[in-house]
């Protein structure tokens, strides 16, 4: 986070799947935003009056079960506007009446803290990230040295190989993701580690990266996931 950043995040790690759910702090204002709330809510509540916040909105980076199994829960606490993009209320079927579905780009502002909404499918079509100044909140698209699985209901190898070489071209290389789960040796990484050594980003060809993601990553990798030189994903 930037030393001048107006917000502050907060992780949580909650839940049976190793979930991050984050808290942002609006310095200002005092506002705060949750990304993907679920599993252990009073906890989430009581880091919210902890730090003296109120939170005004709920962000949600896809509709998977271990992101979103606290929202009602939440909501019964804050009177807070659910977000999310509208191709992923559409392939869920839920909050597609809300008047908060978002496009790719759009922006949000909680108090002084800006948001940009950034569409990454893959995992599952309507993925997103959230881009906070130098932060990145990535769900289950970016993991350190990993990335969300696409052999689920939704998920679409060839979509996440586009998305993953968008990030890697055209966001900051000292941008700092934040991921969904920790499944890593470090809770968060810089994009140029990432780069470096995550093995789903090194692929240029799809073919490869479809065979690495469907049929060999998951039964070779060792966990936690730590880097892997490139050239040294697959035989």
């Amino acid at each position: 986070m930037q030393q001048d950043a107006p917000h502050r995040i907060h992780a949580l790690e909650l839940g049976p799947m190793a979930n991050f759910v984050y808290l942002i702090e609006d310095q200002a204002t005092r506002r705060a935003a949750v990304v993907d709330p679920a599993w252990d809510v009073k906890e989430i509540i009581s880091l919210a009056r902890e730090r003296g916040v109120t939170i005004t909105d709920i962000l949600l980076t896809h509709s998977h079960h271990d992101h979103i199994n606290g929202i009602e829960e939440l909501l019964g606490s804050f009177d807070a506007q659910v977000h999310l993009l509208k191709p992923e209320a559409q392939f869920w079927g839920q909050y597609l009446d809300v008047p908060t579905l978002h496009h790719g780009g759009d922006r949000i502002s909680v108090g002084d803290t800006d948001i940009k909404i950034l569409h990454t499918p893959g995992h599952t079509p309507g993925s997103a990230c959230y881009q906070l100044g130098n932060d990145l909140i990535t769900g289950d698209t970016l993991f350190v040295y990993g990335c969300g699985r696409c052999d689920l209901r939704g998920g679409d190898p060839e979509q996440m190989f586009w998305t993953l070489k968008d990030m890697r071209e055209k966001l900051p290389d000292e941008i700092l993701i934040r991921p969904g789960h920790n499944y890593s040796i470090a809770e968060t990484s810089t994009l140029r580690e990432q780069v470096a050594g995550n093995p789903f980003m090194h692929f240029d060809d799809l073919k490869r990266f479809t065979q690495y993601r469907m049929h060999y990553h998951d039964k070779h990798r060792d966990d936690p996931y730590g880097p892997i030189e490139k050239g040294q994903e697959m035989p």
